[in-house]
Formats: C-alpha cells, structure tokens, sequence
C-alpha cells in the first residue's frame, strides 16, 4: 500500500472507489472505500504496543482521510466529465480546501508524539 493510491475496483474509471492512506511514520496503512469503510488494515508490529484505543482511533482517522480524499478524486472526475456543477454541490463532496483544512486539524489534534524515543532492539 503506498499513501493516497488510487485503487478502483478494476473496472476502469472508478479511481475514487478506494484509496489508501497512511500515518505519518507509515506504519499503518488503510485501504478504505470512498464511504470511510475499511477494506485493509496493514499495522506494523511495533504500533501494536500502543494503547489499543490510540491505535483505534487512528485507524478510524485513516479511514476519514482516505473517505475525503476518494470524495476529491470522485468530484474532480464528475467534473472533468461535464457533470452541472449543481449536481456535484448537491451530491456534498469535498472540495480541495475542505480536504485541506480537515488534514492540518487533523494533523494538529491527532498526531501522537512517541511514549519514549527508544526504540526496541
């Protein structure tokens, strides 16, 4: 998984139907659909030492970031493909601000700073 790849469903054209993000180290990947639901989950081994609802929690703040980036690439197609701009605000997807904004407060609530800077051996 490498962070926000596009992965559709193979049927050509659907390149917003998932994505995978990542946490800042890397060390949990998320695939998850453009709904926010998860698909994969890869978590290296030492994040599993984490207090499990930090761990939770991050993993449901990668599927919120992977839903709003598939929400851009979904509204950026609707609009390479002629679609009214009516119906793409109708249809509530975020725009590049929204998804920006929602990131840096994200990034400023959530990142975690490590419980010791040692690292096992």
């Amino acid at each position: 998984m490498t962070e926000s790849g596009a992965a559709g469903s193979g049927t050509g054209g659907e390149e917003w139907a998932s994505l995978v993000v990542a946490n800042t180290s890397g060390s949990i990947r998320v695939r998850a659909t453009n709904q926010g639901l998860p698909l994969a989950v890869k978590v290296e081994s030492a994040e599993l030492h984490r207090d499990p609802q930090q761990l939770a929690g991050e993993v449901l703040r990668l599927c919120q970031k992977a839903a709003n980036r598939a929400g851009l690439a979904l509204r950026k197609q609707l609009e390479e493909a002629g679609v009214p701009a009516e119906a793409i605000a109708r249809a509530k997807l975020p725009t590049e601000a929204d998804v920006a904004r929602q990131e840096i407060v994200e990034e400023q609530d959530y990142d975690h700073e490590p419980q010791s800077w040692l690292r096992s051996v």
